[in-house]
């Protein structure tokens, strides 16, 4: 996606109910389609046919949520930030402010011994 998207492809996506239901309870805390289809009561094709959309324009990132028992899932949680459109000069424009992906525990820490502890205290 370009860094100047299109202020009708955005506004187009954010008129859909359900789009904006999925990005406010991504925005939250990262979700799989199945509970976002329970959480913003809409089937679970439904919620797969606007992430999509939102993915594509960058408003929705996929994550892979590990589990211990190999049964690892996608979980999406929303990028978008903040969205302003400006009409200036017989143009709009829209900026979109998009948030830092979540790191995982430890990431952040330069020593290897305190990586791998905020790690191990987060299982």
């Amino acid at each position: 996606m370009s860094e100047d998207p299109d202020p009708g492809d955005i506004l187009d996506i954010l008129s859909d109910d359900y789009a904006r239901a999925i990005l406010a309870a991504t925005s939250v805390k990262p979700m799989s389609a199945q509970q976002l289809a329970d959480e913003c009561e809409m089937s679970e094709p439904t919620v797969y046919r606007r992430v999509e959309r939102l993915r594509e324009h960058d408003l929705l990132e996929e994550r892979t949520e590990v589990r211990s028992d190999g049964n690892h899932y996608g979980v999406y949680a929303a990028t978008l930030s903040e969205l302003s459109i400006e009409l200036e000069e017989g143009r709009f424009e829209a900026d979109v402010t998009r948030r830092e992906p979540a790191s995982f525990p430890g990431e952040r820490e330069s020593d290897t011994a305190d990586r791998f502890r905020k790690m191990w205290e987060n299982l």
